[in-house]
């Protein structure tokens, strides 16, 4: 099966990529959006995932990778609420901004623009190969 690829919002403050590094590794946590939660559910083990520093920074930083698909969110007290576990697999050499993303002529309609409150979002190879060269990380 072809790795898929997606990109998911964290605020710095709450959970930087750093830390991510830090740690080795997540459990994707929190997500309570339906849509979200759907996407997580789709995600397989080697899919990259791209990780956007969203309300501060806004611009997406690193690649991880899906360790481990989906299971039963820990954190949820009520509802059917999943997580995946991440892992770092590359820092950007460069970030990439998003008003670098809202003017590029691939980028500018992926999900992050249009849909900007999802915080798990699928991206269509082209995209995500786009922002890697972007990023200088090609």
């Amino acid at each position: 099966m072809a790795t898929r690829y997606w990109l998911v919002k964290q605020e710095p403050e709450a959970y930087p990529w750093s830390q991510l590094v830090t740690d080795g590794k997540t459990a994707w946590t929190g997500v309570r959006n339906f849509q979200a939660r759907n996407h997580l559910r789709a995600m397989k083990a080697g899919d990259a995932v791209l990780y956007y520093h969203s309300v501060t920074g806004k611009q997406v930083v690193g690649i991880a990778k899906v360790v481990r698909e989906a299971y039963p969110d820990p954190t949820a007290t009520e509802g059917d609420w999943s997580v995946v576990d991440l892992a770092p697999h590359k820092a950007f050499k460069a970030p990439v901004d998003l008003a670098t993303l809202k003017t590029d002529p691939v980028t500018k309609d992926m999900p992050l623009i249009r849909q900007s409150r999802l915080s798990v979002m699928p991206l269509e190879a082209a995209v995500f190969e786009r922002i890697l060269e972007l990023s200088k990380t090609r």
